[in-house]
């Protein structure tokens, strides 16, 4: 099955992924240094068999690094690391739509993020 996450208006949806997932479908950081041009839509396997195109994600981690003088914070998920806000680097690069503090629960974020993201690809895509 191959399908694409677009709503009702046409618009891109947020799809709730792992950093594995984005590194295997190819988004990435580019070559172009700290505003380079990046992916703006992948492709991303949801399940066997069954892909997504994605242009909008959905990503929880917890702060691993802050540079601020680069604009950008590295999250760690259950399947790696991924960069928020442009820079040259293998890990998948996200523009962050909006950041909010989980820390207060964070053992349980964590935990359940990953049984969120195979819940929701396996129900609804």
């Amino acid at each position: 099955m191959d399908t694409s996450a677009a709503g009702s208006a046409g618009r891109p949806l947020p799809v709730k992924l792992l950093s594995g997932q984005l590194r295997a479908g190819g988004a990435g950081g580019g070559g172009g240094g700290a505003g380079a041009a990046i992916n703006l839509e992948c492709r991303v396997r949801v399940g066997a068999g069954r892909s997504i195109s994605v242009s909008m994600v959905w990503m929880q981690g917890t702060v691993v690094e802050a540079q601020l003088d680069r604009d950008l914070v590295v999250l760690l998920d259950e399947t790696g690391t991924f960069i928020v806000r442009g820079a040259t680097s293998p890990e998948p690069v996200i523009r962050a739509v909006k950041i909010a503090d989980l820390s207060g629960d964070a053992a349980i974020h964590r935990r359940m993020w990953k049984l969120e993201v195979e819940d929701l690809h396996h129900h609804l895509l």
